[in-house]
């Protein structure tokens, strides 16, 4: 039942926490929301993320939602510490580890976002293969909500156990696949969940796993804006 204020504020408290920070034109920012300054918090792998979740154990056994930080990223069984995997395609999330499980057990959260962005593969001028971004803004400030799973992970000589997320990812839409990646033969974006899809996903009523994949949809149809990032201002010493 979190506001967007309190979104925002929380998400604020994470700023310095090696994963959510300000946008000043550093790599990888995968999505963020915009504060009341009008500055944009993003949030990055192996970073921390606001998760809303369902906890079906408040009010007295009646359930609420709350917010939980949780690192993008399952940990990788090699090392825990490299986030690996951080997406699980839709298609396949009630079929395949590490994402069955999760699904299974209403492990489901969302992460709100304001806008996101999407990486397209070009070759540069050397030959080399670089990771152009591109922001994608639905424009009319609203918040909405991308689709992630997540399990508890107790790990040797950490003390505390490791909650971790991965998103879930479906088919682009006409609007990516065409702006951004023409080139690629499966071509991905992220699981946005439409308002009235929200109980369902986080598990509020205890709907099957069926149910929950079936609100796991490409949405289409979107008025949204497509735009290169503004190149990184240069650093003088």
């Amino acid at each position: 039942m979190a506001s967007w204020a309190q979104i925002v504020a929380f998400s604020s408290s994470f700023l310095d926490a090696g994963g959510v920070g300000r946008k000043d034109g550093s790599d990888g920012p995968e999505t963020g929301i915009r504060d009341e300054t009008g500055e944009i918090a993003t949030y990055r792998v192996n970073g921390l993320l606001p998760v809303i979740v369902w906890d079906r154990q408040a009010n007295g056994g009646a359930g609420a939602r709350k917010v939980v930080p949780m690192r993008w990223g399952f940990p990788d069984p090699r090392d825990w510490r490299r986030p690996r995997p951080i997406h699980g395609r839709a298609e396949t999330i009630d079929t395949k580890e590490p994402f069955r499980t999760p699904l299974r057990e209403g492990q489901r959260g969302i992460v709100v976002f304001r806008t996101f962005n999407e990486g397209e593969e070009v070759t540069t001028s050397t030959g080399k293969t670089a990771t152009k971004q591109w922001t994608i803004d639905p424009r009319d400030g609203r918040p909405r909500g991308f689709a992630f799973v997540w399990r508890r992970f107790e790990i040797a000589d950490v003390p505390a156990p490791l909650l971790a997320c991965v998103m879930v990812t479906v088919p682009a839409n006409d609007l990516i696949r065409r702006a951004i990646k023409p080139r690629e033969e499966d071509p991905r974006m992220p699981a946005i969940l439409e308002d009235e899809d929200w109980p369902v996903w986080l598990g509020e009523e205890d709907p099957a796993p069926t149910d929950a994949k079936a609100v796991l949809k490409t949405m289409e149809g979107v008025n949204w804006t497509a735009a290169p990032e503004p190149k990184k201002a240069s650093r003088k010493t």
